[in-house]
C-alpha cells in the first residue's frame, strides 16, 4: 500500500488498539509502534484489575483488543520501536524508527497515554518510607493476585485507607488539573478489597467525590451501601508509624474542624495522571504543540476533535490530559476515523 493507504499509530494502550482495529475496518493499513515489548498500555502493564465500568477483568478486556489487532491483516506491529524522526506533510509523511525501519504514512495517531504520578512527589504521605504505604496499582495488583496483605509482615490488614487526590488538585507540587477517574477506580477498589477479605475495613479521604455521570450509582452509593466503605472528608497532612507499627493518619476531620489521628494497616495512594513523561521529546519529533500542563495539545475542539497542532497528525486517549478507558477507546475510534476520512478527501481530491 500506498502512505495514502497507510496510518501510523503511535502507542498500542487502548486508544492506540482502538484507532488502529478502525483504521484496518475501513480498508486502510495501520502501522502500530509501541515502545514497550507488550501491547496493552497502562492497564497491562501496570496490572490494574477490573476496569471502570465493565467490571472486566483488564487482561480479558485489553487482551481482546490485542488479539483484535494481532490477528488482522491489514496491520503490522512494531514492539519495543519509538519514532525517532518524522518529514514530510500531511497525506506523505515518513517517519524513522529507532529499529532502523521507515514508515511512509499519510496520517499520524498519537495514542501515547500518561504517566502516573510518582507519590514520591508526596513523602508526607509515607509513600518510599513506609512498606505498608502503597499506590492504586499497586493494590490493584494485589487484587488481582487475589490476596490482601500488609506487605510489611503479611498480616491480613484490619483497615485500609484510600487517600485521594494524590498527585492531582495540588498547586504546592504543580498538578492544578483533577485527574477525572481516580474517585471512581477508588471506590470500585475499596469494593475489591472487600471482596477479598471481607474482615477488613474500608476509609476513603476525600476533598471532594467526583463519581461523574451513571458512576454515582453504581460506584458511589454501591460502596457505601452494599460495602460499607466509609467516607471521611479530610486534609490529610501526614501520614507516620505509630509504636506498634501500624500507619497513623493525620489530619483535619473538614466537616466537624477538628484533628484526626488514625490507625491504618495499609495506606494506599490514588495517584493521578500526570502528561506522559517523554512529551517534550514526542512535541520536538512531530512537530506538535503542548498545553501548559505538558499534555499534547488539541486542534479546534469542535470540528477537528483529534486533531493536534499539525496537519495530518491526530491524538487521542489519555495523551490530552487524564481520561476513562472508555473514553480513550472511542477516541481512538474517532481518530482512525477522522484520520481515514481526510486521506480520502485528500485522495478525491487529487484524482
Amino acid at each position: 500500500m500506498s502512505a495514502q493507504d497507510t496510518v501510523l499509530v503511535v502507542g498500542a494502550g487502548p486508544a492506540g488498539l482502538s484507532a488502529a482495529a478502525t483504521i484496518a475496518s475501513m480498508g486502510k493499513k495501520a502501522v502500530i509502534v509501541e515502545k514497550e515489548d507488550i501491547l496493552g498500555g497502562a492497564p497491562i502493564i501496570s496490572g490494574y484489575a477490573k476496569l471502570v465500568p465493565s467490571g472486566e477483568w483488564a487482561k480479558d478486556a485489553i487482551g481482546r483488543m490485542v488479539s483484535r489487532v494481532e490477528g488482522d491483516g491489514n496491520i503490522s506491529i512494531h514492539k519495543s520501536a519509538k519514532v525517532t524522526q518524522v518529514a514530510g506533510e500531511a497525506g506523505n509523511f515518513t517517519a524513522t524508527l529507532s529499529n532502523g525501519d521507515k514508515v511512509e504514512a499519510g496520517a499520524i495517531i498519537l495514542g501515547t497515554g500518561f504517566t502516573h504520578f510518582d507519590s514520591i512527589n508526596k513523602p508526607e504521605w509515607g509513600f518510599g518510607t513506609y512498606e505498608d504505604v502503597l499506590t492504586t496499582t499497586q493494590m490493584e495488583q494485589m487484587v488481582t493476585a487475589g490476596q490482601i496483605r500488609c506487605p510489611s509482615d503479611g498480616r491480613v490488614p484490619e483497615r485500609v485507607a484510600i487517600l485521594l487526590c494524590v498527585g492531582s488538585r495540588d498547586r504546592q507540587i504543580g498538578r492544578e488539573w483533577c485527574s477525572k477517574i481516580c474517585c471512581t477506580v477508588s471506590t470500585n477498589l475499596a469494593m475489591e478489597i472487600k471482596e477479598i477479605s471481607p474482615s477488613t475495613d474500608v476509609f476513603i479521604y476525600y476533598m471532594d467525590i467526583r463519581t461523574f455521570g451513571l458512576y454515582e450509582d453504581k460506584f458511589y452509593w454501591k460502596s457505601q451501601e452494599e460495602f460499607k466503605t466509609k467516607f471521611v472528608k479530610a486534609r490529610i497532612a501526614e501520614v507516620t508509624k505509630s509504636p506498634d507499627g501500624r500507619l497513623l493518619v493525620k489530619g483535619e476531620d473538614t466537616l466537624v474542624k477538628r484533628p484526626i489521628v488514625i490507625p491504618m494497616d495499609i495506606v494506599v495512594h490514588a495517584i493521578g495522571m500526570d502528561p506522559n513523561a517523554l512529551n517534550p521529546e514526542i512535541s520536538r519529533t512531530f512537530g506538535i504543540g503542548l498545553e501548559k500542563h505538558g499534555f499534547i495539545d488539541r486542534a479546534e475542539q469542535y470540528t477537528n476533535s483529534q486533531g493536534t497542532t499539525r496537519k495530518g497528525i491526530y491524538v487521542c486517549g489519555a495523551a490530552t490530559g487524564p481520561e476513562d478507558i472508555d473514553s480513550s477507546i472511542a477516541q481512538g475510534q474517532a481518530a482512525g476515523a477522522r484520520a481515514v476520512a481526510d486521506l480520502y478527501g485528500q485522495q478525491k481530491i487529487a484524482s
